[in-house]
């Protein structure tokens, strides 16, 4: 039996207009999650124990003679541990006294979970060489698990070095954790739908989440999320990144704040705007969605952190050993922190400190937090040796490690540095994002001339770029939009970005976006315009879930969200990017709920091989089709004007034809022999008839014809 969307009832309809409760008791509410462990009394002085720092371990590890403290640093002359009480004033200072392999290493005992801390580091003062010690610096520990408070910028936390300045007050406190978590297993199901989210941006005013948890991960398990992400059929979600981060250094002066999290300092912490109890809150997410049937993978910025270049902030691993975790190049006999992220530095990822704490941190989300998997950023810097290498060692170590291997690996297969550009190149462990399927179908929906080569292309999964070394269609994650551009509605709804909220006067963000906005720039009253815009949404999505790959949407696309033309919403943690739960377009999440549905119903449509058009045992998986019913030809292909396409498609006993039209004016097509009716189609609203052998395709539409069920 076809899904149709009069069948699927979301768990939004009508949500503007219905009474929904003020909470949806959710794991977050029923006490699973502890508060963070005070910082205990002490009952007898903290006490260095000589000698008796181990190594194997780097960060806090609890043991049963106190807490071990290791830190990595091949510059560092001397590093020290300092506790602090409730009251963020600083109450001991060891230094640690085991130095091997590069480790530095301390026993304390008398302390344990709960215990606050943070490191000092003593060394060269040499800023053109590449050199940034001061022991007046707090530092946060790199394996810091959690911390008691968000990082916010000062002046006080640059450069320079001040014996009167004591950054200890400006700086998070790291927190000794507790007993682990019972280790997880990762959920390595094929992702047959990504669904990209920002934690703060997709709860802050959602009805059914309480004033408290807004902007929390907690806010995620809310029954009522969980139903919308079943209905459409959502099995992967993508959080944006978690990890602690802090505000660029331009926005405090704007008012602005960071919200999405591409700024990270802490790898192993999870934000405590995300989540203020810990990641305990994590793990109880990720278990209540694996209970769902649902995996949930990080995206993770392994290419820079937020103390940015020379001018930037010392919080971490700048203050430790900046020649160690950041790549510098020397000009002139000075050494410089290289920046190919174009953020201001750049993750030393060939060096065996920095894959050790990456691997380490990624097996931490993976057994202590249960996450499946990982969106990897920017992720040729894994592989820059200076330019892209495929067979790096870091990537070759992930690939390999017993526990990642087993996970969901997804690569943004592309930076600003040398040779950045890798789409394709990441090997069959990786699934990669591409680019090229957003722009060619962008390009085609738009009217861009000779466009139906490209479209053909896209939607058989793009096999001149993953057809090679056994991987498939599955390796290509599709998409129209994402968090780095417009929203799919402000893609037909604005010609030009509009980022002037930024504080940038509209240089930043893209510019070349394939964009249009169906008559009027900008958001209308227009009766006509909006139902174009719509139309032209509903056949987009059509064609990225028709399409060989993997589909991923944004937060909010399903549900007509717009960010009033700001294609670069990085530091707008407002209504711009928060999700307008009260104008959800109910009927458009229904109909991304079908599109989904006919896609698992039919496998001719999903099946994971690309498309030959070869005859095997008399039948031949795709035939493209002229709208005049003959077979397309060469001289159809090189049609500069064209703009319509014919897709029949067969597996096994599946038999679906796919029409894409991009004219404003209906089109008769002319279909196989045999009775079809329509399967799905994007434009609701219009008649799709039928006459002999022709069929009569809207303006601006996908329509799918199957084969009726016999009897």
């Amino acid at each position: 039996m076809e899904t149709t969307i009069s069948t699927l009832k979301s768990p939004l309809q009508n949500l503007s207009g219905s009474q929904m409760p003020s909470q949806e008791s959710g794991a977050e509410l029923d006490g699973t999650l502890p508060p963070l462990s005070p910082n205990l009394a002490l009952a007898s002085k903290p006490e260095l124990v000589p000698g008796a720092g181990r190594i194997e371990h780097l960060g806090a590890t609890v043991t049963a003679d106190g807490v071990n403290f290791a830190v990595y640093s091949e510059s560092a002359t001397a590093i020290w541990v300092c506790l602090f009480n409730e009251l963020d004033e600083e109450i001991e200072r060891f230094e640690l006294d085991v130095h091997q392999d590069n480790i530095r290493a301390a026993l304390i005992a008398n302390i344990g979970p709960g215990a606050r801390y943070g490191l000092r580091a003593d060394g060269p003062y040499e800023p053109d060489q590449g050199f940034f010690f001061d022991p007046n610096k707090l530092l946060v520990d790199p394996y810091a698990r959690i911390l008691d408070r968000v990082f916010v910028r000062s002046p006080k936390l640059r450069l320079e070095r001040d014996e009167a300045v004591d950054t200890a007050p400006l700086v998070p406190k790291a927190i000794v954790p507790g007993a682990s978590n019972e280790p997880a297993v990762p959920r390595k199901k094929a992702p047959s739908l990504y669904y990209e989210l920002n934690v703060r941006g997709f709860t802050m005013r959602h009805p059914s989440v309480q004033g408290p948890l807004r902007g929390t991960i907690a806010a995620l398990t809310t029954k009522w999320v969980v139903d919308h992400f079943k209905h459409i059929g959502v099995d992967t979600i993508q959080l944006m990144p978690t990890a602690a981060w802090i505000d660029e250094g331009h926005l405090p002066a704007l008012g602005l704040t960071n919200a999405w999290g591409y700024n990270p300092v802490a790898y192993f912490a999870v934000d405590p705007r995300l989540a203020p109890r810990g990641p305990q809150e994590l793990r109880v997410m990720t278990d209540t969605y694996r209970t769902a049937n649902i995996s949930v993978i990080l995206d993770v910025v392994y290419n820079h952190t937020g103390e940015g270049d020379q001018q930037g902030p010392i919080l971490s691993m700048m203050g430790l050993d900046p020649q160690t975790y950041y790549r510098f190049v020397e000009v002139d006999g000075k050494k410089h922190l290289v920046n190919d992220t174009g953020t201001g530095n750049t993750l030393r990822c060939d060096h065996p400190a920095v894959q050790r704490l990456v691997i380490d941190s990624l097996r931490y989300y993976v057994e202590e937090c249960g996450v499946s998997g990982f969106r990897f950023d920017l992720a040729t810097v894994l592989g820059r040796d200076p330019g892209f290498n495929p067979e790096a060692e870091m990537l070759r170590k992930i690939k390999q490690d017993p526990v990642l291997s087993k996970c969901i690996l997804v690569a943004e297969p592309w930076d600003p540095g040398p040779g950045g550009y890798a789409v394709g190149q990441f090997g069959k462990e990786f699934a990669e994002h591409n680019d090229t399927y957003r722009d060619e179908i962008r390009g085609f929906w738009k009217g861009e001339s000779h466009a139906l080569g490209a479209l053909a292309g896209k939607v058989s999964g793009s096999a001149e770029i993953f057809d090679v070394a056994g991987r498939k269609p599955s390796h290509g994650v599709n998409m129209l939009a994402v968090h780095d551009g417009f929203t799919l509605r402000d893609l037909v709804s604005y010609h030009d970005k509009h980022n002037e909220a930024n504080g940038e006067e509209n240089r930043d963000g893209h510019s070349h976006n394939l964009s249009w906005n169906c008559g009027v720039e900008g958001e209308t009253d227009d009766a006509g315009i909006i139902a174009a815009r719509k139309r032209d949404v509903r056949a987009m999505l059509a064609t990225l879930f028709f399409s060989r790959g993997v589909p991923l949407i944004q937060q909010g696309d399903e549900m007509y969200r717009t960010q009033h033309g700001n294609n670069n919403a990085y530091a707008q943690d407002n209504e711009i990017t928060w999700v307008d739960w009260d104008n959800v377009d109910g009927d458009l999440v229904n109909y991304v709920a079908a599109l989904n549905h006919f896609r698992r119903d039919h496998v001719a449509i999903h099946h994971d091989h690309f498309l030959t058009g070869h005859d095997k045992n008399g039948v031949r998986d795709v035939v493209w089709m002229h709208p005049d019913g003959r077979e397309m030809n060469e001289g159809d292909w090189n049609d500069s004007s064209a703009s319509v396409l014919g897709q029949h498609l067969r597996h096994k006993d599946d038999e679906v034809v796919i029409w894409y039209n991009r004219k404003i004016e209906p089109v008769v097509a002319h279909i196989p022999d045999g009775e079809w009716a329509v399967g799905i189609q994007s434009d609701t609203n219009a008649d799709v008839p039928f006459s002999g052998a022709t069929v009569t395709l809207p303006p601006r539409s996908v329509v799918v014809l199957v084969r009726p069920a016999a009897g």
